[in-house]
């Protein structure tokens, strides 16, 4: 890739699926002349640790593995691009007030070939992201609503976790904000009156009620346009996706202006 031009927006035109794979021996031998397999595996290790912003693309590829085709390939060197594009850009924070609040949200069907949703959760500390997670959601949901619920249990469960361990630091926060689109997915994690609609989620979702109960933590509602983690679940005009990675502390070091 040392010849390729840099770029610095990621496409949000690729439509991958499982149609797109080998169907013959002789196209099976071919792709296993390319390093794909490698390359994702790089790939995932940097969104793992410091680049949220390629989790949604890295999450497509990632699911093709066992047996990448043709056109799975330039996505691979597409993203590969933009990191060589954007490689002075660093998780930055200092620049707000040392606060933990949280962000989920869900892709509505997204998978081309299951028709599964995707989650997303976000953490943010002090300005800048510290912990976040893509995950396809285990079976096919039949509702937004029963989506962003699951999204809602999830991101809780680590919200939690973050507060335990920053309480070890002695930094202790009072009000935790967990951030969702859904209005109907907040009003049924208070109060449990679409029963006709929720009483086929998995028991194990149901544990946000009993933490809104405890008040361990508050799910506020928050529109679209503001959702850090959108850039994680679905592809996004450019505009969008620059403001999500800048919201998450993705910035350039050089452009930052801090005050005391």
């Amino acid at each position: 890739m040392t010849n390729f031009k840099p770029i610095c927006s990621l496409a949000s035109h690729f439509k991958l699926s499982s149609k797109q794979c080998p169907l013959s021996d002789e196209e099976r031998n071919e792709m296993k002349k390319v390093p794909y397999a490698s390359a994702v595996g790089s790939l995932m290790y940097a969104m793992v640790c410091t680049r949220p912003n390629i989790a949604h693309v890295v999450g497509m590829v990632s699911q093709f593995l066992s047996n990448p085709g043709k056109e799975h390939w330039p996505v691979v060197k597409w993203i590969l691009m933009y990191l060589k594009g954007t490689s002075c850009f660093n998780l930055c924070f200092g620049n707000n007030k040392p606060v933990l609040d949280g962000y989920t949200d869900v892709y509505m069907a997204g998978d081309v070939d299951s028709r599964k949703s995707t989650s997303g959760y976000l953490m943010k500390f002090a300005g800048g992201a510290v912990s976040w997670q893509l995950r396809l959601q285990k079976y096919v949901v039949l509702s937004t609503i029963e989506a962003e619920y699951i999204t809602l249990t999830k991101g809780g469960k680590k919200l939690l976790w973050i507060k335990k361990f920053l309480y070890e630091l002695s930094l202790v926060q009072e009000n935790l904000v967990l951030h969702c689109e859904s209005q109907s997915a907040i009003h049924l994690s208070k109060h449990p009156t679409f029963h006709s609609r929720s009483k086929h989620i998995e028991v194990r979702y149901q544990w946000i009620r009993d933490a809104m109960e405890m008040k361990s933590f508050v799910v506020g509602k928050i529109h679209n346009d503001n959702i850090a983690s959108n850039m994680m679940t679905e592809p996004l005009s450019r505009e969008k996706f620059e403001f999500c990675r800048m919201k998450v502390g993705l910035v350039e070091p050089s452009k930052l202006k801090f005050t005391r």
